[in-house]
Formats: C-alpha cells, sequence, structure tokens
C-alpha cells in the first residue's frame, strides 16, 4: 500500500511537471512585455486559484504574522525568477533558457546547509562545476553582449530565486493547503506588478489572451500548485530533482510548436546538466 502511494505521489508530480513545461513555449510565443505577461498570468491564476478554495472550502486564514512575511517574500523570490525566466527565454531560446533555469536541484542542494543547517556534501559542489561547464557549452560565446549568454545567465538567476522560493515555502507546506499558498502568492504578485500596467504597452492581450489562459490555468494555478503539494510526500532537493525532467518535456514541445531545433551545444551542454540531476537523483534514492 505504501508502495502504490509513493508511486501517485510520483506520478502526480510527473504530470506538474508536464504542466508546468509548457511555461517555456508559450513564454517565448506570446508577444507581449515579460512584466505584462507576469501580471496576467498572476491575475488570472489568482482568480483561479481564488474560485477553487471557495469552491473546496479551503482556508485562507494565515495564522501568524511571521507566515505573511513569508508568503511576502516568496511571491517576491517567484516574480523575481518568472520575470527573469522568461526574459531568458525571449534573448535566447526555449532549450537555453529551460536548460539553465533548471540547474535549480544543485543550486538548492547547495543552498541547503544555510537553509536547514546540513553539512555540505562535497559531491555538490563536482555537480555544481558540471552544471557550470554545461551552461558554458550551452553559450555559444563568452561576451556579455551575446543574446544567447544574457539568456543563459538571466536563467540562472531564474533558477537561483526559485530555489530560495522552495526553502521559505518548505515549512508553510506542512501548515497550509497548496492551493492556498499559490493563490497568496500570485495575489502578491498581481498587486506589486500593477506599475508595469501603467509604463508597458498591454494591448496585445486581446489577441493573445487565449496562451495567456493557458498559462494562467494550466501552467501556473494548475501545474505549479501539484508541485507545491509535493513538497509534503518529498524533500525539496529531491522533488526539484525529479521535476527538471521538464526542459526535456519543454525542448519537446517547442520542436512540436515552435519548430526550435536544438544545436549540438544544446544536446552537449544540456546532456551534461541533466547528468548531474540523474546523478544527485540515484543518489538521493540511496539516501
Amino acid at each position: 500500500m505504501k508502495q502504490n502511494s509513493h508511486i501517485n505521489h510520483l506520478l502526480w508530480l510527473t504530470i506538474a511537471t508536464i504542466f508546468i513545461s509548457t511555461s517555456g513555449s508559450l513564454g517565448k510565443f506570446i508577444d507581449m512585455p515579460t512584466p505584462v505577461l507576469v501580471w496576467w498570468r498572476s491575475a488570472l491564476a489568482a482568480v483561479f486559484l481564488f474560485l477553487f478554495c471557495k469552491y473546496k472550502k479551503i482556508s485562507l486564514k494565515i495564522e501568524s504574522k511571521k507566515d505573511s512575511w513569508t508568503f511576502l517574500f516568496a511571491a517576491l523570490f517567484m516574480a523575481a525568477h518568472w520575470i527573469t525566466y522568461f526574459y531568458a527565454l525571449k534573448l535566447s531560446n526555449v532549450a537555453i533558457g529551460m536548460l539553465t533555469l533548471f540547474t535549480f536541484p544543485v543550486i538548492t542542494a547547495l543552498l541547503e546547509p544555510i537553509f536547514i543547517k546540513v553539512k555540505l556534501d562535497p559531491i555538490h559542489i563536482l555537480l555544481g562545476v558540471l552544471v557550470l561547464i554545461g551552461i558554458y557549452i550551452l553559450a555559444p560565446e563568452f561576451n556579455l553582449e551575446n543574446s544567447q549568454l544574457q539568456g543563459a545567465l538571466l536563467g540562472l538567476l531564474s533558477a537561483l530565486c526559485y530555489a530560495i522560493r522552495l526553502f521559505l515555502l518548505k515549512n508553510e507546506v506542512k501548515k497550509y493547503n497548496g492551493t492556498m499558498l499559490m493563490f497568496y502568492q500570485v495575489a502578491i504578485m498581481t498587486f506589486i506588478l500593477v506599475p508595469a500596467l501603467l509604463f508597458m504597452d498591454t494591448s496585445n492581450i486581446s489577441s493573445q489572451y487565449p496562451y495567456v489562459l493557458v498559462l494562467a490555468l494550466l501552467t501556473t494555478a494548475i501545474g505549479h500548485t501539484m508541485f507545491i503539494n509535493s513538497l509534503k510526500y518529498f524533500k525539496v532537493s529531491t522533488a526539484s530533482i525529479i521535476a527538471s525532467t521538464q526542459p526535456v518535456f519543454g525542448i519537446i514541445i517547442a520542436f512540436f510548436f515552435l519548430n526550435e531545433i536544438p544545436t549540438s551545444n544544446t544536446y552537449i551542454g544540456g546532456s551534461l546538466i541533466l547528468a548531474t540531476v540523474i546523478i544527485e537523483s540515484i543518489r538521493s534514492k540511496k539516501t
């Protein structure tokens, strides 16, 4: 019974991973200023999640002032994660944007000693170096004016923000419903990104709304909520590792819907990055 339960949790985490993987192609395809796109994504997701919480009678009560601050900081890091990620996609391509973002399992492992006071495993330093080599191969030339390198660096920054957000929420998932946590994050993001609507062009929503709806509902409201819920059953680093199959799904989706064909550098650098994920996955299973 316990084995079946574990398989079910693993299955739902994989489905969540596929849903979130659509963000690469949608983020690249939707023709809209990035902060405006993130606002629409957050606002629509907030509406969906609020209605779902009411339907399921999920409490929206925050138990303490300390938790309120945690929600706020998690939302700020999530906003930074989404904005830098979409800029990475626009500057480079889905493959580079997603592969650099999903270095976050190794970043998560390296940050664990800071956030949960565990001893740093030397193997994580080696894996971190391998990831950096993989990113170096992904970028065609180390020139800060090169858009591919800019995209890769923004993808790395996005990964760092994502990892910190997961640590901030790790203790909260034990106390609160995952849907409620996700609602507050996107609701806070909707509020703090309002200035983007005042200073940037918002007119494209009239032609882009079907894709924005998919991004808000499938990728965000459903996919991310399922992923947050998975933290109840997996360690942050383990859930991150499993979710790192997202670049594979994302590149496949981009191939069929955007006709993006990965270069040889993408295969080599991406394989090196994904190899670190596989190594850490095997190691975490043993421990």
